[in-house]
């Protein structure tokens, strides 16, 4: 009997899991909505090709370079608490901790394709895994 490579058996398995174009996230402080509600819990969806070339259009982003992960984040992050909608101003007025925080969020799920990451600890120097979306600060 031949037994396949672990190649082709990982490539099966990720045919069999659908695809997540959602994911769920926790901010480390939360955006503070002008009632004084915070909102902490909220999902990003995958980014397309037309919401990374669409904000280069925005005179924004032309006059700020940096203001680009604003319109960005603005456009892929379809709920955040009881928020009714989540836009560019929304981000604007984010703490700079959670801002920081959702620019990682984005390029995990969109680059890597998952919210894992692989840490070592630093003291046994163990490899591990851990989740970050819905996570927070210091948990694992």
């Amino acid at each position: 009997m031949r037994r396949e490579g672990g190649a082709a058996e990982a490539q099966r398995g990720r045919q069999q899991e659908p695809l997540r174009t959602e994911f769920e996230f926790e901010l480390p402080r939360g955006f503070v909505d002008e009632a004084g509600t915070v909102h902490r819990h909220g999902a990003m969806r995958l980014a397309t090709a037309r919401d990374e070339l669409l904000p280069l259009r925005d005179i924004r982003v032309r006059e700020n370079p940096a203001y680009l992960s604003v319109v960005l984040l603005g456009r892929v992050i379809t709920r955040l608490g009881t928020l009714p909608s989540v836009h560019d101003g929304t981000v604007e007025n984010m703490f700079a901790s959670d801002l920081a925080f959702l620019q990682d969020f984005y390029r995990q799920i969109n680059a890597e394709g998952h919210t894992r990451a692989a840490v070592a600890c630093p003291h046994c120097e163990e490899s591990f895994e851990v989740e970050l979306a819905g996570s927070r600060l210091g948990e694992s």
